[in-house]
């Protein structure tokens, strides 16, 4: 047997499901059985009936699997640490801090941040649930850890909240520049469509023809009548993109997360072999960071729903 037919038959034996974040390899989407942004991931571990999650994306996602299903056990399928730049761009301590002085403030923070910071948040969120999210809250001032520029973009869409930012972003995102933009359409054409990560910068996101989720990039692509885009995100969607639009054409800027590039088939069949990469969180972790996560899901729904 090859490497995917020992996965798919171990998976089988040991009752697991496959996890997998659009930014992750083509050849890893392609073994997952689910393949989806965090948000979406989030859902499927947690009503997943599989005993076992193998969780293919960088590590606070799989932590947040735990989290949410601390009775299921949770494969991180990665030889080293592969963490997202944003996890520790804030301390629960500050967080703390920060609510003491303010106590009329709520926190809410994106899913990219420790589990540590999620047990002192009032809610988590990801790009493509925080705006119902915020709408849901019975507050009218949010502090919004840790991605500035995400911050930026949910208070242009709320104007009638304020949105305190945190001071964190995407390292990949946040280093766009409007030069990178009109180079690639130089070098590709004027007719080029747009379409951006609200994790970019404000500048960014104003030459942007859409701007929304990595779910919603891939739904906005989908639906459109135009042939030849500008894809302004971590590079692992055009797998995604291409099968759901063999006729369209994509470019993208060097926007790599070396993190997310750090799993491979063998590291997942030596998981379910020995077990290995398993994620342990305390209890007391695991009952705090799940009041923010439950909630995430709990708020996701336009008002009114």
């Amino acid at each position: 047997m090859d490497i995917r037919e020992k996965i798919i038959k171990l998976k089988k034996e040991k009752n697991a499901v496959i996890l997998a974040h659009y930014y992750q390899r083509g050849d890893i989407q392609d073994i997952a059985d689910f393949v989806g942004d965090s948000f979406y991931l989030a859902q499927v571990g947690k009503k997943s009936d599989a005993e076992i999650i193998v969780f293919c994306g960088v590590r606070f996602m799989a932590e947040s699997a735990k989290i949410l299903s601390p009775e299921k056990t949770v494969l991180f399928p990665c030889y080293t640490e592969a963490p997202c730049c944003m996890e520790y761009m804030a301390t629960p301590e500050e967080i703390i801090q920060y609510k003491e002085k303010y106590p009329e403030v709520k926190v809410v923070t994106y899913v990219n941040s420790s589990s540590a910071v999620k047990t002192v948040s009032d809610v988590c969120c990801t790009s493509s649930s925080v705006e119902n999210i915020i709408n849901n809250l019975d507050a009218e001032k949010i502090l919004f850890v840790p991605d500035r520029n995400l911050a930026s973009y949910v208070q242009e869409q709320i104007p009638h909240k304020k949105i305190i930012p945190w001071d964190g972003c995407c390292n990949i995102h946040d280093a766009v520049k409007v030069s990178d933009i009109e180079k690639a359409i130089g070098e590709n054409g004027k007719d080029l469509i747009i379409v951006t990560h609200p994790e970019c910068k404000k500048d960014i996101r104003d030459m942007s023809h859409y701007v929304g989720s990595t779910s919603g990039i891939l739904n906005y692509v989908k639906n459109s009548n135009d042939k030849r885009f500008l894809i302004v995100t971590e590079k692992g969607i055009y797998h995604q993109l291409i099968k759901d639009n063999p006729d369209k054409e994509f470019f993208f800027l060097p926007m790599l997360c070396k993190a997310m590039k750090k799993i491979f088939p063998e590291t997942i069949l030596e998981s379910l072999e020995t077990m290995n990469g398993e994620i342990l969180l305390d209890d007391e972790t695991v009952t705090k960071a799940a009041k923010a996560l439950n909630n995430m899901l709990l708020f996701s729904k336009p008002r009114g729903e």
